[in-house]
């Protein structure tokens, strides 16, 4: 599947401005309910001052990835962070959590916002943020998240994995996993990539299935997330 950048969804409201690859909020596609396990794909934009009041969640696999700007967290397990560029936060919410995040910088904020389906219902909540500098991972993909739990990644109460990439142009990636229900969608942040013979750009996605390796090659410097996924509980 292609899903084009033209093509999401959009909510504006002022000082939130998001871009949806999944039914989400008011946007509703009857085609677009999730990939596999991955439920939700949201592209925000927090304006200055602005953000999100504290509010719940239950048994969902929260994952934002930072691109811009400085936002604060604060949850009803006590935390209380400052989350900026190059850093990735993850919530298991499990039984249940409440919490707010609001752009406390003097730049918009741009962070991508990913949902995923939990392996355990109503397990303990939990958060965990770490920080991935963007100089050290040129010309490799770095795992982010991972169903490991390890130091050198967040880890998540799911069988899924994502993988953060930022390569030179002329580059050629391949990505092997275990076909056995899992698939991959992949999404550029900036610059473009040549997929299954298809050109993949800037704020574009697309997923496979059915397969256990995927080739990419980047026609320019670009920077894409790679996220692996059960197709089915």
């Amino acid at each position: 599947i292609i899903h084009r950048a033209s093509e999401r969804g959009t909510k504006d409201i002022g000082w939130l401005i998001s871009k949806f690859s999944f039914s989400f909020s008011s946007y509703y596609n009857p085609l677009k309910s999730g990939f596999g396990l991955l439920k939700t794909f949201n592209d925000d934009v927090v304006k200055p001052g602005g953000g999100f009041g504290l509010h719940p969640h239950v048994n969902m696999e929260i994952i934002s990835v930072l691109l811009a700007g400085k936002m604060n967290h604060k949850d009803s397990m006590g935390y209380s962070d400052v989350v900026e560029k190059d850093w990735v936060q993850i919530m298991s919410a499990g039984s249940g959590l409440r919490h707010e995040e609001y752009n406390i910088g003097d730049e918009d904020v741009n962070f991508l916002q990913i949902w995923i389906e939990p392996k355990q219902q109503n397990i303990a909540p939990r958060y965990q943020r770490r920080n991935f500098p963007k100089e050290t991972r040129k010309n490799r993909l770095q795992t982010v998240v991972s169903y490991e739990e390890g130091q050198e990644h967040c880890w998540i109460n799911q069988n899924a994995k994502l993988s953060l990439g930022w390569f030179d142009a002329g580059k050629t990636i391949e990505y092997s996993f275990n076909p056995l229900n899992k698939c991959v969608y992949v999404f550029v942040m900036q610059g473009s990539l040549q997929a299954n013979n298809e050109t993949i750009s800037k704020r574009d996605g697309i997923g496979f299935w059915e397969t256990g390796s995927i080739t990419f090659q980047t026609e320019q410097e670009s920077e894409f997330i790679v996220i692996e996924v059960p197709v089915n509980q």
